[in-house]
């Protein structure tokens, strides 16, 4: 362990008198997305796959190379650590995730963990020392693409559900979480979740059109959205599209279109901040000349405040009894998954306030839309976001897009408030 007689103090480093270098976290980035590149432009790298491996290698040996020590745990989440001058300190941690959407971008995760790196390299750099030690997580299968649950590794850190449940997950081969883990040489040794953290951060694109629109630099995230999600089977009858008089018919599919109206009109009553959506449908027995009997369909509903989500819930429950009364249908409608609307940490979110103060970047403070490693991290650690905007707000997509100097800034928002937590002093 480094003691303070090891580690001279130097002056405390002026918040401005550090910087990322904007060029190198760029040059990165593009390295990165090499592995799994498509034909678009994107990235296809689905957690645990040897593509994944491949890009963990890479990114654990640029984290070697800022002095780093490098351990994984259990759920195959990477932390890299830098000493400060008491190891005995809580660490002050930032990252994000390394895979993919099966087409996806080279930003949505990647940026938060290199941004991260690039805090590791301009410290070194710098010859910086900090009280508190500084680290860097890569979170195993945060986008959910071949497991399930989503933010897998980062949920098992924070105990929402148990390291044994996420190995036992089968991929749609059959491969099981754990399995596809030693597979790849990643199974940690390091217990899961028992790190001290002093304070987390992450940056990460918007993956929405807010900050762009505005033109906004930085955005300065409070919190993230509630959801709930419902699994929703409409049940009439099948019958001949012909002889079938339209006042005889108990057609599933009218109730479905109907729901679908009335998500997106509960949604706008709850506007700004609610967000309502209808992303799968079935029909069955989905025939050209017959009667939809049966449509499965998806709900999706968000909002900041758990209250509003909650009306918003029984807002979708009285619609839905309201249409297959009118419409002589049965539906069976069933909560499935949902996460409480988030806060970070105050304390946090100001360290990030000042960062952009210091700076002078344009922002505004808004919430998360999305769902990120930092909300399940959250639970166990004070907590707060970066945002930077995305061209034409689009994430998930291969055509996903930042410009350097957004990325520049928003890695120089994360430099500041890690050092304000962690505190910095100069070896010179």
């Amino acid at each position: 362990m480094n003691t303070t007689s090891e580690m001279p103090s130097g002056p405390a480093v002026a918040p401005t008198s550090v910087r990322v270098d904007g060029a190198r976290l760029w040059r990165s980035l593009m390295d990165l997305a090499q592995l799994g590149a498509t034909p678009r432009g994107g990235v296809r790298r689905l957690a645990l796959t040897d593509i994944d491996r491949q890009a963990r290698d890479l990114v654990v040996g640029w984290l070697r190379e800022t002095d780093a020590e490098i351990e994984v745990d259990a759920a195959g989440n990477i932390f890299a650590t830098r000493h400060g001058r008491s190891d005995a300190a809580a660490v002050v941690l930032t990252g994000s995730h390394i895979d993919t959407q099966p087409s996806g971008g080279k930003f949505d995760g990647n940026y938060g963990v290199l941004a991260g790196l690039e805090v590791l390299r301009t410290l070194k750099d710098a010859d910086i020392v900090t009280e508190n030690p500084v680290g860097v997580a890569i979170w195993t299968n945060e986008e959910g693409s071949r497991f399930v649950p989503v933010m897998g590794g980062s949920g098992a850190f924070a105990g929402v559900f148990t390291l044994e449940h996420l190995l036992q997950q089968r991929d749609g081969d059959g491969i099981t979480f754990g399995e596809a883990l030693e597979r790849i040489g990643y199974a940690g040794t390091a217990p899961v979740g028992k790190r001290r953290l002093d304070a987390y951060f992450e940056a990460h694109i918007e993956q929405g059109p807010v900050l762009e629109r505005e033109d906004k630099v930085i955005g300065v995230v409070t919190g993230a959205l509630g959801l709930r999600w419902y699994d929703c089977i409409w049940s009439g009858q099948d019958a001949h599209a012909g002889p079938t008089p339209m006042e005889a018919r108990r057609d599933a599919l009218r109730g479905a279109s109907r729901m679908v109206e009335a998500v997106h009109a509960l949604a706008v009553r709850h506007a700004p901040d609610g967000r309502g959506t209808v992303g799968f449908m079935h029909v069955g027995p989905n025939s050209r000349n017959v009667i939809p009997g049966l449509v499965k369909m998806t709900v999706d509903l968000r909002h900041p405040d758990d209250e509003d989500l909650a009306t918003m819930d029984r807002e979708l429950r009285d619609a839905a009894a309201v249409v297959a009364h009118d419409l002589r249908l049965e539906c069976a409608l069933q909560q499935v998954d949902h996460f409480a609307a988030s806060r970070f940490d105050p304390r946090c979110v100001d360290a990030v306030r000042a960062a952009v103060r210091a700076l002078g970047y344009p922002h505004r403070e808004m919430v998360s839309g999305a769902g990120h490693d930092a909300i399940y991290v959250a639970r166990v650690a004070p907590t707060a976001m970066i945002f930077v905007p995305c061209k034409d707000g689009l994430s998930h997509n291969e055509t996903e897009d930042a410009r350097p100097e957004h990325l520049e800034a928003g890695a120089n928002v994360l430099l500041l408030a890690v050092l304000a937590r962690a505190g910095g002093r100069s070896r010179k």
